[in-house]
């Protein structure tokens, strides 16, 4: 008789110890779509045998529940740039579901209110934070085989360790620095740069820092000086490599192109899911969404003052309202998609020319239109349950995490074609049922109408093949396991022993 042969074992990953460095991570202090990245990402990326610390600014703003179970675990002086002066460096140590998180303590820099305040503060608080990060990885004698670094803010991260930390025990690690916002780059005069970083000369060339005439720009330092370069969608990837979206970094990024990489986000399973999520009025899942979505639309309605009615059309938007939101195109076709069937309700807050002109349309069209001039997550999630399409009309957008909830909660998306929303929507096409949303590619106003007539001829005229999509959507796997797979296969790319 054979001997069964035994099962083969699956190795597990190599296991890997990574810094993320960067400027906000929820619970603590967030304002955008890094916030989601910097809690999410580590936490998946324990699950993937790696051994992770997120390292911020202790900002006068994080709540004292959190402040509250802060560690105090050392402190030391540090010299910061051309001052003459050494500066204080506290850590302080919070722990939770696997990751350690520490704050970079110092009253000076971080009492503000908001994280982010202004360039001619906001340059001096990054250049500190920024090398105190590093400086207190040697302290703790924590040396991480990977530093993932994010934005601008924290873009330095990799000038100084190929410079001033280079011959420290922190100089060994490799770096990656993820590009969330092309936008944002942090650019200012050389010589506050100089100033305040204590940079060496070499690194303000046109290679590196130095860009036009007399500024330095941060962000195009740390492109320069990082092992790797990932963005947050392979199309915002190449997209940015041109001079619509490179905003004037697109010849910079070509010449690095080899080191850069799209990996698309995901979103949190645990914070996003309509099964267990305590904000909706009805919980549900792929079995139930068509019955249950139903009731989430009422008591939406309902909660807003809208015309009570399960038939209608309810179209979202949650968005910061800003033009690179695609607002202008939105505005200048409301009155063409207020139809008497349809609903339209915004949440957001931003630009007072978009503020003022959703309150006009909510009073234009009483109970049909709503206009939540505020941030508020969970009516946020109210929002993704109760609306049956989300419109996301951006101009550029390197992710996108609203099309991503809204599917995950059974609400079809109807985008446009740029960076992660053409990622992860495919338009619907009508003769084979496939796809999981409505496109339109040219950041034109009438395309956009088209792509919501689109969603409206099939949601009220071909329902079956609606609710079809429906459940596809939310059967589709939009989590951060495979994105931190992505992520954990770079860091072993770069750290081959």
């Amino acid at each position: 008789m054979e001997k069964p042969v035994p099962a083969e074992t699956v190795p597990e990953s190599p296991r890997r110890s990574v810094a993320f460095i960067g400027s906000e991570c929820y619970p603590f202090v967030k304002t955008g779509g890094l916030g989601d990245v910097m809690y999410a990402l580590p936490r998946e990326l324990v699950k993937q045998n790696c051994d992770v610390r997120v390292i911020l600014p202790r900002y006068a703003c994080i709540r004292q529940q959190y402040q509250d179970k802060m560690v105090y675990r050392g402190e030391f002086y540090m010299d910061l740039g051309r001052t003459g002066r050494n500066y204080y460096v506290g850590i302080m140590e919070y722990v939770c579901d696997g990751v350690v998180y520490d704050f970079i303590d110092n009253q000076e820099f971080f009492s503000a209110g908001n994280p982010y305040i202004s360039l001619v503060d906001d340059i001096p608080k990054y250049c500190f934070f920024s090398k105190a990060a590093l400086a207190a990885l040697n302290f703790m004698n924590w040396i991480p085989d990977i530093i993932h670094c994010h934005d601008w803010q924290a873009a330095l991260v990799p000038v100084y360790l190929r410079t001033l930390f280079h011959d420290s025990p922190v100089g060994r690690a490799k770096t990656v620095l993820t590009i969330h916002n092309l936008r944002f780059q942090g650019i200012y005069n050389i010589p506050t740069i100089q100033y305040w970083s204590g940079l060496p000369d070499e690194v303000f060339n046109m290679g590196a820092l130095k860009q036009g005439y007399e500024d330095a720009n941060m962000l195009k330092g740390g492109l320069a000086y990082a092992d790797r370069i990932t963005t947050v969608s392979g199309t915002y990837a190449q997209e940015i490599q041109t001079g619509e979206y490179g905003e004037q970094l697109e010849e910079h990024l070509r010449y690095h192109s080899y080191k850069l990489r799209g990996i698309v986000n995901g979103i949190d399973y645990e914070m996003w899911n309509p099964k267990t999520d305590a904000a909706l009025a009805v919980n549900y899942d792929a079995d139930d969404v068509l019955k249950r979505k139903k009731e989430n639309k009422l008591a939406l309605q309902k909660e807003l003052g809208l015309e009570q009615d399960e038939e209608k059309l309810v179209l979202g938007l949650i968005s910061r309202l800003t033009n690179q939101k695609g607002l202008d195109l939105f505005n200048a076709i409301i009155p063409q998609v207020m139809d008497g069937n349809t609903q339209i309700v915004v949440l957001g807050t931003g630009d007072k020319q978009y503020e003022d002109t959703f309150r006009y349309y909510e009073n234009t069209y009483h109970g049909m239109f709503s206009a939540c001039i505020q941030y508020d997550e969970a009516r946020a999630h109210r929002i993704y349950a109760g609306a049956d399409a989300l419109l996301v009309p951006s101009r550029f957008e390197p992710c996108g995490l609203t099309q991503l909830n809204a599917m995950h909660y059974g609400t079809l998306p109807i985008v446009r074609e740029t960076g992660g929303l053409k990622d992860t929507v495919e338009p619907y096409n009508v003769y084979t049922g496939s796809g999981n949303g409505f496109t339109f590619d040219r950041y034109d106003a009438g395309l956009l109408l088209d792509a919501i007539n689109r969603a409206k001829t099939t949601y009220f005229t071909e329902r079956a093949n609606w609710d079809q999509v429906v459940q596809r959507d939310m059967a589709k796997d939009v989590s951060w396991e495979n994105s931190a797979k992505q992520y954990k296969n770079l860091y072993l790319e770069l750290t081959q022993w």
